[in-house]
């Protein structure tokens, strides 16, 4: 049997066509961008902006953004081809499997449980945190922490954690509205969308009048700047890098903030419920992208503006205290903000947690359809045709690991899987280029071939650059997913037989 056996795409076209006993076709590219920018803007704005500033860029942090911004833009212009041309469940790996073949399409899927699942996961670890920060510190540390954790109070009380509640039941939550209905969830994903968008432009338009000029001045970091040392003379900042001062600061700060960016991709797991997904679909991914660009850039140069780029440099001082410290310290009478900016994390995490979830379950739910996993990963509920059984295992799994392990496991992993997809996607478009020229094309990916193969380029040098530990452990885990595929998948795929055309859309109902 063949390992690169490809989907017939006329077949392909034809299932996604049959909306009659599918996904529901509910959402509109209003609701796709909303479901982009929730995805997209978490934590990340706060903590990613302060530490590329701090580290690298410094006030040039905003070059930073335009510079990650197009990085993001290639792989952006090849998946919104892709999805207007295949609107389909199934994002990447549905891509892969009509342009490279089963096995290449398996090992994408694959590794986008990386990006969506442990995502969902790190990030509801990452929501508990933040809530019980709000809340004072009320939550008992048993209660909030896994089984792995513990600490030592200043009283010499030892505690140890129990299970992590908190972001058991956010995504018990999340996956409940998701089984409801994806309307539903995209009305909910709207609000929130709203309440951390509001917070983040109240914020630059505060801000804006307590900028200083001479804090942007140099917009560069000089290369003569002096290490900076912590209280016990350990150096927490070199900036004799090549990449850490100068034009290539920007760059060492666009490799930082470059992860801000990661969620647009889980627009095009929705493709199968537009209702217009040759129009809708390229808007809900290049307009959420353009519209974080814009925010990010407007919100570091107000962060820089208030506070110099120096009183960033310490990585140790928590998540979201650089614009916590920004606001307390420089902006009297909005201390009030700094509560905001919690609030607006919270929103973010819980939009990029339930947008994780839909377009994990939406994975699964091609893949299921294909043979490849279980039928239950594919049965829609029969009132709100959702995959309801595939949303319930996912909780089991994602809820099982926020639970009962530390946030810490994760890592880079989700920036792998992430940055995988966007490779293979990039490399797809050049490829059904040149095999298959004249299908229509909703929308096509101009400059093509140089920005799918710049895409890959540019992403694959991003996954060289990741630690050496994390590309262990996805190296691990991808052996881990090649020997499922050849004891169970293989054989149970629908194009078993090498050159077998791909059933008709209604034989998977």
């Amino acid at each position: 049997m063949s390992l690169f056996r490809k989907k017939s795409l006329e077949n392909l076209l034809s299932q996604a066509e049959d909306s009659e006993k599918g996904l529901k076709r509910t959402l509109g590219a209003t609701n796709l961008v909303a479901l982009g920018i929730g995805a997209i803007i978490g934590a990340g704005l706060f903590v990613r902006t302060a530490a590329a500033a701090g580290q690298a860029a410094g006030p040039a942090v905003t070059l930073s953004f335009i510079l990650a911004a197009v990085g993001c833009a290639f792989a952006g212009l090849c998946y919104a081809e892709f999805a207007a041309m295949i609107p389909i469940a199934g994002s990447a790996y549905a891509y892969s499997y009509v342009t490279m073949g089963e096995l290449i399409a398996w090992i994408i899927g694959w590794a986008l449980i990386m990006e969506y699942a442990l995502g969902a996961a790190t990030v509801s670890i990452a929501w508990s945190e933040y809530l019980n920060r709000l809340l004072g510190g009320s939550i008992p540390y048993e209660w909030c922490h896994s089984p792995f954790e513990s600490f030592t109070d200043a009283a010499g009380v030892h505690h140890q954690g129990f299970v992590n509640a908190p972001a058991l039941i956010i995504l018990l939550a999340l996956t409940l509205l998701l089984i409801k209905g994806t309307q539903e969830s995209a009305t909910v994903n709207a609000i929130i969308v709203f309440v951390k968008v509001a917070i983040v432009i109240l914020f630059i338009a505060i801000g804006w009048q307590f900028i200083k000029p001479e804090n942007h001045t140099p917009y560069l970091i000089p290369a003569d700047t002096p290490p900076v040392v912590d209280q016990a003379g350990k150096v927490i900042a070199d900036y004799s890098g090549w990449n850490k001062h100068g034009w290539g600061g920007v760059l060492g700060g666009a490799a930082i903030v470059f992860f801000a960016f990661i969620g647009f991709d889980a627009v095009s797991t929705a493709a199968q419920e537009a209702k217009n997904p040759k129009r809708d679909m390229p808007i809900g991914i290049l307009g959420s992208l353009v519209v974080c660009t814009i925010l990010y850039i407007l919100f570091g140069h107000v962060l820089t503006g208030v506070a110099s780029w120096k009183d960033f440099v310490d990585p140790a001082k928590g998540k979201e205290a650089s614009v916590a410290y920004a606001i307390s310290t420089y902006m009297t009478g909005y201390g009030w903000l700094a509560q905001a900016v919690t609030v607006a994390i919270l929103a973010g995490f819980s939009s990029v947690i339930l947008v994780m979830l839909m377009g994990q379950s939406r994975v699964f739910y091609t893949m299921s359809h294909d043979g490849l996993l279980p039928k239950a990963f594919s049965e829609l509920h029969p009132k709100f045709r959702t995959p309801y059984k595939s949303n319930i295992i996912l909780f089991i799994f994602v809820g099982a690991f926020a639970a009962f392990v530390p946030g810490s496991v994760a890592g880079d992993l989700t920036s792998f899987g992430t940055l995988f997809a966007f490779v293979l996607v990039s490399i797809g478009v050049f490829i059904l280029r040149v095999k298959s020229p004249n299908i229509e094309r909703p929308f096509r990916t101009p400059l093509a071939p140089v920005v799918s193969v710049l895409g890959a380029i540019i992403c694959f040098a991003m996954i060289i650059g990741l630690d050496r530990q994390t590309l262990k452990v996805a190296f691990i885990w991808m052996l881990l997913g090649l020997v499922v595929y050849f004891l169970y998948s293989r054989h149970r795929s629908k194009l078993k037989t090498p050159g077998e055309i791909l059933p008709r859309a209604s034989d998977f109902e």
